[in-house]
């Protein structure tokens, strides 16, 4: 997806040029540190360039915070680790802002790590990059063609809006954003984890507008062509583990089920990481 015209630099053109300009800005800042004789030691984290980029992409009620431990694992063994900032707009808007950014912010292969709302976004824009090399859902929702989020909610049951949402409107069609409540937060979004844990992420929980949930996915699913790991968390209480384990066949996923709740990259993220590893030597 290229929103410059036909006379545009090349996506490694345009990378290069923003990596001159670093260098020259990190050279600046190298002068000024030597000036601190009080300046703190900093640990040097290597990237192994032989190994793919990985991209984390968080989902509806969150951002990338829960994913900072396995990041680091990842980091220390030479990964780069790069975080989607989701907007949770709209399936269509947000699939394609995710295909700009793969773009613009990423060179060479990719993983895609997509939790939760954040699956159904790296089905719909994996295909847009012929980098991508396999796709990681944990505790995902992976749509067919067609499906809404809303229409895999709701597999095990109805979903109460009323009980779990504070609603905060603004204008437009089904613009409406949805806050978890605190008791559907800590019972059904962070379930398994300290309540210093539920805490935090309840203050920094970011919602997730109405029509994104009701909007269908697009064709051609990544799935579809792509291999993909499943990390299924058998405590969850936001997707049901019946359906977790229904997209995960359909998808035709290696699945890996993990003793934990809707955030299993908290609960168990070296189980998350060896996953994304499996998946990131996949050739």
């Amino acid at each position: 997806m290229n929103i410059f015209t036909s006379h545009a630099p090349s996506k490694h053109a345009r990378i290069g040029g923003a990596l001159a300009a670093s260098a020259v800005a990190l050279t600046v800042l190298a002068g000024c540190a030597t000036e601190s004789v009080d300046a703190a030691p900093t640990t040097e984290v290597v990237v192994d360039p032989s190994k793919p980029t990985i991209v984390m992409v968080h989902g509806a009620w969150s951002d990338a915070s829960p994913f900072e431990a396995v990041s680091d694992e990842l980091r220390a063994d030479g990964y780069a680790v790069v975080n989607f900032a989701n907007p949770l707009r709209a399936l269509g808007t947000d699939t394609a802002y995710l295909e700009s950014f793969l773009e613009t912010r990423t060179e060479g292969p990719v993983v895609l790590v997509g939790h939760s709302y954040g699956g159904a976004l790296i089905s719909g824009a994996a295909l847009s990059d012929p980098d991508v090399t396999s796709l990681v859902y944990v505790n995902g929702f992976v749509p067919e063609e067609g499906e809404t989020i809303l229409d895999l909610s709701s597999k095990a049951g109805p979903v109460d809006a009323e009980a779990l949402f504070d609603m905060a409107p603004f204008p437009g069609d089904h613009n409406v954003d949805l806050y978890l409540k605190p008791d559907a937060f800590a019972g059904g979004f962070s379930n398994g984890l300290t309540e210093a844990q539920t805490a935090t992420y309840f203050a920094s929980q970011r919602p997730i507008a109405y029509a994104a949930l009701i909007e269908p996915a697009g064709a051609n699913p990544a799935w579809k062509t792509l291999p993909s790991w499943y990390i299924a968390g058998t405590e969850d209480h936001s997707i049901d583990i019946s359906t977790q384990r229904f997209m995960a066949e359909r998808a035709d996923s290696t699945l890996v089920e993990v003793k934990a709740g809707h955030l299993s990259m908290v609960a168990d993220p070296t189980a998350v990481t060896k996953a994304i590893k499996a998946a990131a030597a996949t050739k």
